[in-house]
């Protein structure tokens, strides 16, 4: 039985910056084994996204957040010897992933049409900004273009300004549904022996994650107002600032009201019509938030995170990262580890958080440097000897 998930199964990257190499990241942090291809002397755009860099190297920490346990191979695709170096690797792949514009691969003969052809069993990945098809399929596009134009910054932030997503989530959000959409291509494969192509737009991804948010709207025609650190499910679900610091409380359902409640010393709420049902307390939502929000700052944080964990409501603090880090429910589920980097030492990295009981995640390999194993994969993947490889690198190709 393999040691891990996707043992045996081999990805071409042919990306660069992060949702697609998220999504390949995930792929190798559960076995593949993943061929980033990068172009001569240049590499990956987001290798230069920076400060800050890993101690000693000129990688910046963005590069090294998506690109670990993978191997780095050089080759221009812009040249007839470097396409042809690709489809060689492509022919001996399972799944090929690019994030070029939409057609700027059939330029060279990479496209899907093209590979399927040589390699029928591939499972070919394009992930671009506006997909395939539609008016706006050639425009270039970033996450916070995604975040504004799919309407998560329409329900995001405070209601006279807003607000983008901190981290750049519809990236991230496409990356993880592309790497579900290969795991079904490749359970397909796996039945009945073809590949196909996967066509993923990140502002498709970002509107599918508006999720409850698009779904109220559809069923009410009711346009979702902003409500900062306030959500749209039971009453009290936000932030509330409390005698020293915020914390976040969700007690959505009328079993965790009670318990806030009796935590408070407030059931008294509880003989209120207004607030005795979760339907009840969302419709008077604007009459029960400034009552709660008197409740909250007669204690520190501390004092109501103890008080509401005795009475089983959910609450959290706001943590700043070392917070984040420092947690102990974090450092238990070992969500930070280090490993050993030939240039920068010790480098620290986020933990993939699947936890397989057959086939677990095991041990991270280091980004790789730029052209790292060039010579080593192409050498067995597309027999190129020595002397060839010297010269490809004289030409330009590698």
């Amino acid at each position: 039985m393999p040691s891990t998930a996707l043992a045996g199964i081999r990805v071409l990257d042919l990306s660069r910056i992060l949702a697609a190499p998220l999504a390949t990241q995930m792929l190798a942090d559960l076995g593949a084994e993943v061929i980033k291809v990068e172009r001569p002397g240049v590499g990956d755009d987001s290798r230069t996204y920076g400060p800050p860099f890993a101690p000693g190297t000129d990688a910046a920490a963005f590069y090294l957040s998506c690109n670990r346990n993978k191997q780095s191979v050089t080759v221009n695709h812009a040249t007839a010897e470097g396409q042809e170096l690709i489809r060689a690797l492509a022919a001996r792949s399972d799944v090929l992933v690019e994030n070029f514009r939409a057609g700027t691969l059939a330029k060279y003969g990479l496209d899907h049409e093209s590979l399927l052809a040589l390699n029928p069993r591939l499972v070919y990945l394009s992930v671009t900004g506006f997909g395939q098809t539609g008016p706006y399929a050639q425009r270039p596009g970033y996450d916070g273009i995604f975040q504004a134009m799919s309407g998560m910054m329409s329900v995001s932030g405070h209601p006279d300004e807003p607000m983008k997503v901190g981290v750049s989530m519809v990236d991230i959000l496409t990356g993880l549904y592309a790497s579900t959409a290969v795991l079904a291509a490749l359970r397909h494969r796996d039945a009945t022996g073809e590949g196909q192509f996967v066509d993923l737009s990140l502002l498709d991804c970002g509107l599918a994650s508006l999720s409850h948010f698009a779904m109220n709207y559809l069923v009410s025609g009711e346009v979702p107002r902003r409500r900062g650190n306030g959500g749209y499910g039971g009453i009290p679900s936000q932030a509330f600032q409390c005698a020293d610091r915020p914390l976040f409380l969700v007690a959505g359902n009328d079993k965790q009201f009670a318990a806030f409640c009796a935590a408070a010393d407030r059931t008294d709420l509880l003989q209120d019509p207004r607030f005795a049902t979760t339907s009840a307390r969302i419709t008077h939502r604007e009459e029960i938030l400034p009552v709660l929000e008197g409740i909250m700052r007669t204690r520190t944080r501390d004092e109501w995170l103890a008080l509401l964990d005795e009475h089983d409501v959910p609450a959290g603090p706001f943590n700043e990262m070392p917070e984040v880090f420092a947690d102990p429910q974090i450092r238990h589920r070992e969500m930070l580890v280090e490993i050993d980097d030939p240039v920068s030492g010790r480098l620290p990295l986020l933990a993939n958080p699947i936890r397989l009981s057959a086939t677990p995640v095991e041990g991270y390999a280091p980004p790789p440097a730029l052209g790292e194993h060039t010579a080593e994969v192409l050498g067995r993947l597309a027999e190129v000897t020595e002397d060839q490889l010297a010269g490809l690198r004289a030409r330009g190709v590698v």
